[in-house]
């Protein structure tokens, strides 16, 4: 993939919309970054913000397309959960840091009646929904188990409900979803946390700047 950014250009930094987004606003102030008014504005229409740095500037997206944006290089860095770095797996990406926010985990799931009588390691088929087909694929092909991954972007939980399919790939963090909507967490997956990410031409046309932004959320998360 070509780098769409010349060396000329000012820094941008793709954070993703949601939930995640509030744990990152503290640590971009400990890493010296202060955006307009209209980036804490929920009233505000804008997706491109600057900041208190002449050079830099964010970008507010969903989360899905954070890694996206940095991989094609519409961004130079960003802040992705490793759930979307697995699920995409751009080799234009390169994640030096943990930023220790956005914790929760990857997991299977199915209706609390199915659990007593089911035994994963017997599986050979299965059918899932999630959206993260990826994932799951390799996830069941590791032990020789074929998925059938129904994708959903939402409500996840609804599907074994509805008769869509029995079980789900999805994230977890307090479990009270699953509890709500009769499900059980039967398998986990992977550890989730979100990771700062760099565009790997960027970082070699431009290592001064991203090394030293790189440091600084080193510094904001260790402090955080």
């Amino acid at each position: 993939m070509s780098l769409s950014l010349s060396s000329a250009d000012a820094l941008v930094l793709a954070l993703p919309k949601g939930r995640i987004l509030s744990e990152v606003r503290p640590l971009l102030g400990l890493a010296g970054i202060e955006p307009e008014a209209a980036f804490d504005d929920p009233e505000s229409r804008l997706l491109r913000f600057a900041t208190n740095i002449p050079n830099l500037s964010l970008i507010r997206v969903r989360s899905f397309d954070v890694a996206t944006f940095v991989a094609f290089g519409a961004a130079h860095l960003g802040v992705a959960g490793n759930d979307v770095l697995m699920e995409f797996d751009y080799p234009e990406i390169y994640a030096p840091l943990d930023l220790r926010i956005g914790r929760c985990r990857l997991a299977v799931a199915e209706p609390e009646d199915m659990v007593e009588g089911d035994d994963p390691a017997r599986w050979s088929h299965v059918r899932v929904a999630t959206k993260y087909p990826e994932i799951t694929r390799r996830h069941f092909a590791a032990r020789g188990v074929q998925a059938e991954c129904i994708k959903l972007n939402g409500a996840m939980e609804l599907a074994p409900t509805l008769g869509l399919c029995r079980r789900i790939v999805d994230l977890v963090s307090s479990g009270a979803t699953l509890k709500a909507n009769g499900l059980v967490e039967i398998e986990h997956i992977a550890d989730i946390s979100s990771r700062l990410i760099v565009n790997r031409a960027a970082l070699k046309t431009r290592p001064d700047d991203l090394t030293g932004w790189i440091e600084r959320f080193r510094m904001a998360t260790d402090a955080l």
